[in-house]
C-alpha cells in the first residue's frame, strides 16, 4: 500500500515555496521539506503566484492509497511580511475552518490549523529567513479550495470547527487505512463534549442508530460520537478521560461482534459468531447455525419469541464496562435494526438490567 502525505506536510511544503519565492523572486519546484522522524520529502507545485509584497504556493496532496476526503485536494499557502517581531501568524483562508468550541489544542477564534503543522511551518519558516538574511516575521494564510464542501463530510461541523477543513498531521505521512484520523476525531470529540459540561455522551456506529440515540437521549450534536467500527477508540479514550454516562448504539451484526468481545467491528477484522448467538438463543440454536446472516438469526429468534436483540445488548455491555473499568462511566446499549427500530437495549435507567 502507498502511503501519502497529510495536509499539514502539505502545507508546509507550499509555505516553504512561497516564503522563498517571496525573498528570491523564484519558487523552488519541487520543494523539499523536513517532516518528524527525519524525512524529507519533495513536493511538486501546482500553483506559483508572486504578487506585491506576498507569494503564493500550491501542492496537491496525495493521499497515498488511503481513503482519506481531502485526497486529491489543493493546499494553498499565502506569505506575506509580518509586523517586526511578530514571528508567524497563521490566518484560515477560504476552505479552512475556525475554531468555535473549546476543548480542541487550539483556542477559540483561532484558524483549525494543528500544533505540529504550525511548528512543521514555524521551522521551515525560520529556515528559509536563516538562510537569506530575513526576520522570519510573517503572515502564513492557509486555503483549500473546496474546503468547506469537503469538511462536510468530516467531524468538523460537530467539532465547531466552523467553515472548512482542519490541517491535520503529526508525522506528515498518511499510513494507508490506519484510520488514525478517524481515532483523533473521535478523542477530540470526547474532549469537546467534556469541555463543554456534557455528562452524557454516546458513540454511534451509523448514522442511523445516532439519529435514534439522539432523540431517545434528547442528546445535543457535540455528545455523539461518531464511532463507526471503532468502539475500541471510545471506550480506551473514555477510561482514561471519563464521562458520567456513555450509550452505545449502533446495528445488531455489529454489535453482536462487540458482544464477542472484539473493539474493532470492521467486517474485515471481526466477524460475526453464530455460535454466540446460537448460545443466547437455545431454543432456536441449530436455526441461527444455519442462518446466513446476523439478521437472519434475530429474525429467526424475534419468530420464537426470543429476546435475542436485549441479549446481545446485554452481552455488548458487559464487555463494554470491562474495558471501562475502572473508570466511573456508566454504560448504556441501544441495538437497532436497518430501519433504525430498537430490537435490544441494556443497561438503560430503571431496567433491569442496568446494575
Amino acid at each position: 500500500m502507498r502511503y501519502g502525505w497529510t495536509t499539514g506536510a502539505c502545507a508546509t511544503a507550499a509555505t516553504t515555496a512561497a516564503y522563498t519565492a517571496l525573498l528570491t523572486g523564484e519558487f523552488p519546484d519541487p520543494v523539499e521539506v523536513r517532516l518528524p522522524k527525519d524525512r524529507r520529502p519533495a513536493f511538486a507545485l501546482a500553483t506559483e503566484r508572486l504578487g506585491d509584497g506576498s507569494a503564493t504556493a500550491g501542492v496537491i496532496k496525495d493521499a497515498g492509497d488511503d481513503p482519506d476526503v481531502t485526497h486529491g485536494a489543493l493546499i494553498l499557502s499565502t506569505v506575506s511580511r509580518g509586523e517586526p517581531g511578530s514571528g508567524v501568524t497563521f490566518l484560515a483562508g477560504e476552505g479552512v475552518g475556525t475554531v468555535t468550541r473549546p476543548g480542541l489544542p487550539l483556542a477559540i477564534g483561532e484558524p483549525a490549523i494543528n500544533p505540529v503543522p504550525r511548528r512543521l511551518m514555524t521551522e521551515a519558516v525560520e529556515r528559509v529567513a536563516a538562510e537569506h538574511g530575513h526576520s522570519g516575521d510573517v503572515v502564513v494564510e492557509i486555503s483549500i479550495p473546496d474546503g468547506e464542501e469537503i469538511a462536510r463530510q468530516t467531524w468538523n461541523p460537530r467539532l465547531g470547527i466552523l467553515g472548512g477543513l482542519s490541517v491535520l498531521g503529526t508525522t506528515g505521512v498518511v499510513v494507508p487505512y490506519s484510520c488514525s484520523a478517524w481515532i483523533d476525531s473521535i478523542r477530540r470529540g470526547v474532549d469537546v463534549a467534556r469541555a463543554m459540561g456534557h455528562e452524557h455522551v454516546a458513540g454511534a456506529t451509523g448514522s442511523t442508530s445516532e439519529r435514534v440515540v439522539a432523540e431517545l437521549y434528547g442528546l445535543p450534536e457535540s455528545a455523539l460520537l461518531d464511532m463507526g467500527d471503532f468502539a475500541g477508540a471510545v471506550l480506551k479514550y473514555l477510561r482514561r478521560h471519563p464521562v458520567p454516562r456513555l450509550t452505545l448504539a449502533g446495528g445488531f451484526a455489529k454489535f453482536s461482534k462487540l458482544a464477542a468481545g472484539h473493539l474493532d467491528l470492521h467486517s474485515k477484522r471481526s466477524q460475526v459468531d453464530l455460535r454466540l448467538l446460537a448460545s443466547l438463543a437455545p431454543a432456536v440454536g441449530d436455526e441461527i447455525l444455519a442462518a446466513n446472516t446476523a439478521l437472519h438469526a434475530l429474525e429467526l429468534a424475534q419468530t420464537a419469541g426470543l429476546p435475542l436483540g436485549d441479549l446481545v445488548a446485554s452481552k455488548a455491555r458487559e464487555v463494554a464496562a470491562e474495558v471501562l473499568t475502572p473508570a466511573p462511566v456508566a454504560v448504556d446499549v441501544v441495538v437497532v435494526d436497518r430501519a433504525g427500530t430498537i430490537v435490544g437495549r441494556a443497561g438503560q435507567p430503571g431496567s433491569a438490567r442496568s446494575g
